[in-house]
């Protein structure tokens, strides 16, 4: 994963130092190019200096194999304290609801 996050600061240093690479099923996700309406409701709410960008890098699938160019999603934050709240509350598998 610290090979992404480097190569993603190496194509766009202009997202800073707090990025996290979602996954492109991440529920955070409402299609490729766009948070869903509960995540950028939450972002406005709790981490107003994130963002979300598309970006191109080069990655080897695996260790010793070829890269390739992959489009990935990033979410950068104006904050160390904002990208641990993204990542909390958007990364992991949702609780289920108490009964």
């Amino acid at each position: 994963m610290i090979d992404i996050v480097k190569a993603v600061q190496g194509a766009d240093p202009s997202l800073g130092t707090y990025v996290i690479i979602l996954r492109g099923d991440s529920r955070a996700l409402d299609g490729p190019e766009h948070l869903t309406p509960e995540a950028q409701a939450w972002l406005s709410a709790h981490a107003p200096g994130g963002r979300l960008a598309r970006v191109k890098i080069l990655l080897a699938p695996y260790p010793g194999a070829e890269p390739a160019e992959r489009d990935v999603p990033v979410m950068a934050f104006a904050e160390a304290r904002e990208l641990a709240a993204f990542a909390t509350t958007w990364t992991g598998d949702p609780l289920p609801d108490a009964e």
